[in-house]
């Protein structure tokens, strides 16, 4: 396997890194079964993939929760990315919210410790903008917590490139996750260069794209 620099981070990931949408099952995805989630992780770590990437609406928590189950033991071999912001009122697609107040990050971020049973994130993301809550109110939040050690790096997700320097004035971006493929490739065009100067890393979701119908 061979490893990278996230833009100046401090973290060193692998290339190939193991996401986990799918192993939270519904609503999103049919119910997987745990032991085999919890197997294939197991199995990536063994072949040197160091990076999971998570989020706490990924099965409504259930993806963060066989993650740690996964990696008991391991945690020193991997570099662990969650996200917040992606809020729900009961375990439904119309029951979704964005919401990044610091109170919901907080909350959020003491949750998904819980669930995947570590003292640390490695990568915190905000997942979506959250256009109710002023972005220099979640960035203050989020560097609270970094100074507080609980979060190591922080990075962004479904930023466009006026976010990503607005979020840059309150701290360091370790990361941009993003959409890309080779059918959808629209960050070509101003996110991918504007990282590439400001050493920001990018993180493509939907590298093979996808085809998912919601009910």
């Amino acid at each position: 396997m061979k490893y990278r620099k996230l833009g100046s981070s401090r973290l060193e990931v692998s290339v190939i890194g193991l996401g986990t949408w799918g192993l939270g099952g519904p609503p999103f995805w049919e119910e997987r079964d745990e032991g085999k989630a919890i197997a294939t992780i197991q199995r990536a770590i063994d072949l040197g993939v160091n990076f999971i990437d998570t989020a706490p609406i990924y099965g409504f928590g259930r993806a963060e929760e066989i993650i740690g189950k996964a990696i008991a033991g391991r945690r020193d071999k991997v570099i662990l990315a969650t996200k917040c912001g992606l809020r729900w009122k009961a375990e439904s697609l119309g029951e979704m919210y964005r919401s990044l107040n610091p109170a919901s990050i907080y909350e959020e971020l003491e949750n998904s410790l819980r669930r995947l049973n570590t003292s640390y994130i490695d990568l915190y993301q905000i997942h979506w903008p959250d256009p109710q809550t002023p972005l220099e109110h979640s960035m203050v939040a989020l560097v609270m917590l970094q100074a507080m050690g609980k979060v190591r790096e922080i990075g962004v997700s479904n930023f466009d490139v006026e976010l990503i320097e607005k979020a840059s004035g309150y701290a360091r971006i370790a990361s941009l996750q993003s959409k890309y493929n080779v059918l959808e490739r629209e960050i070509e065009s101003g996110l991918l260069p504007y990282c590439r100067d400001h050493e920001i890393g990018v993180l493509a979701y939907s590298p093979l794209r996808r085809c998912v119908k919601f009910k």
